[in-house]
């Protein structure tokens, strides 16, 4: 009897890890925009008032809330407020793998395509700085430089050391964060919307 429930139970679960059920869970689109006969992909930079990451390209979305119905409408909803884009004119085409930087932080990217000149006329100066677009052969064409970040635990003072085999001379595992970065005309694009982006380019190709 108790298989069976706990059979149901593992099979019942959709989490993508362990942890996700408390993690930042955030959403963003890849807003593709067609001018000229040409595709291109739309990204916002910050405000230089954010308290945030002012200054950096990003993709338009945030925090999923609890009144979201999804991710992908949380994506939607970012993106009516931070470029003013009515989500009844968005044709969501497609998902991306969802982005884990962290045990507690994912990122689930959608891709869409959306109306340019909604987005250039009715952006939110409060939260972004500019709206710009970099052609979809470009980055086909151009591969973004690759720069290594060692990331090494810290513990905190009040940690158990007394616990664990060996204490403070314990042997933390090392590991390095990959950092892409994509330089378009005066735009660079990095962090984990270069991340995200590599992904979708690494995909179409």
């Amino acid at each position: 009897m108790f298989l069976e429930d706990w059979k149901k139970q593992l099979n019942d679960n959709e989490s993508l890890f362990i942890g996700e059920e408390t993690a930042f869970r955030a959403a963003v689109l890849v807003p593709l925009v067609q001018e000229s006969g040409e595709w291109h992909v739309v990204f916002e930079r910050r405000s230089l008032t954010m308290r945030k990451q002012p200054g950096d390209s990003s993709f338009p979305g945030g925090r999923i809330d609890l009144a979201d119905a999804s991710p992908m409408d949380a994506a939607l909803r970012e993106t009516h407020e931070e470029l003013g884009i009515d989500p009844d004119t968005v044709n969501i085409i497609g998902k991306l793998s969802p982005y884990i930087a962290s045990p507690s932080f994912v990122v689930y990217p959608f891709v869409a395509v959306c109306d340019y000149n909604e987005i250039i006329h009715s952006f939110n100066k409060d939260e972004v700085e500019e709206v710009f677009a970099i052609p979809l052969k470009w980055l086909l064409d151009h591969e973004p430089v690759l720069h290594r970040v060692p990331v090494q635990p810290a513990p905190l003072p009040d940690f158990p050391f007394d616990k664990i085999y060996n204490g403070e001379q314990y042997q933390w595992g090392k590991r390095s964060q990959e950092e892409w970065f994509y330089e378009y005309e005066e735009y660079i694009v990095w962090g984990l919307t270069a991340r995200i982006l590599k992904h979708f380019i690494d995909l179409i190709k």
